[in-house]
């Protein structure tokens, strides 16, 4: 049941809001009372989310950044900052997908790409969201991982090897700042409705509904509703977890 309350006078930080996961997620905290602050390589991609926000009664602070780059980053946070006063909950989900290949066929610039937008912009985002929840003296990141960050993927060696990395850096983090009252998570959704499963799939959606032993896909909504409950207080002694929402795909 959605609290209108739950985030009221926190500040959320989303990555990768323009579409998909991002964008459930930003409004999901918009709606229980959260500010939110959005970001995506460019502004225009982030209009509908941000009208969104706006439409569940929200302040929302649209932001054009490469999460790759760690001055723009910086700089972005810093933005959070000066606008809100503070960073309560960080969910780093900005990532791609890679170019189906088998390993030996996959070229390094394809290889680099993959791993410097998911595991190197966790890493930096994550990087500076610390830096403040430290100041703060609180705070909670959620980094999406995935299905294929706990199982093989024929063809995908690059996305699941980022995959895989977000985990072990989730994990690390949380020991690190485990005493100073932040807790790092990460979810791993499954096969979920978005644009990167159409573009994955390249439109036969039913090739990845028929990997799901609940028969369909997940919706973005429900990784929100995830993500929300390792924000709150009801996820208060959760820290270090990797927490599947994937209808029993990574079983």
């Amino acid at each position: 049941m959605t609290n209108p309350h739950r985030f009221s006078g926190k500040v959320a930080f989303v990555t990768g809001a323009a579409s998909g996961i991002g964008r459930a997620t930003a409004v999901a905290f918009a709606t229980e009372g959260a500010q939110v602050a959005i970001l995506d390589l460019t502004e225009n991609a982030l209009s509908e989310t941000a009208d969104a926000v706006r439409n569940a009664g929200a302040q929302v602070l649209v932001l054009a950044c490469d999460v790759s780059k760690p001055d723009q980053v910086e700089a972005a946070i810093g933005r959070v900052i000066e606008t809100f006063g503070s960073l309560d909950i960080a969910f780093n989900n900005a990532g791609v997908e890679n170019n189906a290949a088998p390993v030996a066929a996959i070229d390094l610039a394809e290889w680099d790409r993959i791993l410097d937008i998911n595991l190197r912009g966790t890493f930096v985002c994550m990087k500076h969201e610390l830096a403040q929840m430290v100041r703060q003296g609180s705070g909670v990141i959620v980094n999406t991982s995935s299905g294929a960050g706990v199982r093989g993927v024929a063809g995908g060696a690059s996305y699941a090897a980022s995959k895989h990395a977000i985990i072990g850096l989730t994990k690390s983090a949380a020991l690190d700042y485990a005493k100073q009252n932040i807790r790092v998570n990460a979810i791993l959704p499954g096969n979920i409705e978005t644009p990167m499963m159409d573009r994955f799939t390249n439109g036969d959606i039913q090739k990845a509904i028929d990997l799901e032993p609940v028969g369909r896909l997940g919706k973005p909504e429900e990784i929100a509703d995830a993500v929300l409950w390792m924000s709150a207080d009801l996820g208060g002694f959760v820290t270090g977890a990797a927490i599947s929402v994937d209808g029993g795909w990574s079983l």
